[in-house]
């Protein structure tokens, strides 16, 4: 009986261990920074810079939407690190004035970040830098936003959603500021 007991013990004391290992080495920097990377990061300074956004949303937005991988392709058809859909890229780069826009070129990263921070600018814009809007805009469409907001049932003050009502759009706006709280805490910009 004694020899189980002591067996037991050890065997606790071994899970007990690893679970502070696995504690350890999941919530440290080098950890975290592989799991949050941060790829392109003079692109996404540029464009931020220049589209009056916030660097460290754009990086959130970029890694839930491809987890920073040039070439994903949603069922949807969204393409690129921002997973633009190719009629709002084409939208974009023409008021942009960006000349010779052809889909091909919404997978090459700088293109891609260029028009997707003018896109979050925009819809800043039309939603006075709200975030959780934007996001929401960004996942749901600005249109639906709009009516959202026009609501008593999604929104008491017309200004800020109590309720998004689709769900794969309200659990987008949560990973996003999830994630944007993470890459706030691992780099300096």
């Amino acid at each position: 009986m004694q020899k189980v007991l002591r067996m037991i013990k050890y065997i606790l004391l071994f899970i007990t261990l690893a679970l502070i290992c696995i504690y350890a080495v999941y919530n440290s920097s080098w950890f975290q920074r592989k799991i949050y990377p941060l790829n392109y990061k003079d692109y996404i300074v540029k464009y931020s810079e220049e589209y009056e956004l916030d660097p460290y949303l754009v990086m959130s937005v970029i890694w839930a939407e491809s987890r920073f991988e040039p070439s994903a392709t949603s069922h949807k058809g969204a393409a690129g690190l921002m997973q633009l859909m190719p009629d709002t890229a084409k939208w974009a780069a023409k008021k942009m004035g960006m000349k010779n826009y052809s889909d091909e070129i919404i997978y090459q990263p700088e293109v891609n970040i260029r028009l997707g921070c003018w896109y979050l600018n925009n819809l800043s814009r039309q939603f006075d830098g709200n975030i959780e809007l934007m996001l929401a805009a960004y996942n749901g469409g600005s249109g639906n936003v709009r009516k959202w907001l026009g609501n008593k049932q999604f929104s008491a003050d017309g200004q800020k959603l109590d309720n998004i009502p689709f769900e794969e759009t309200k659990n987008y706006v949560s990973k996003v500021l999830n994630v944007y709280n993470r890459y706030k805490k691992l780099y300096r910009i």
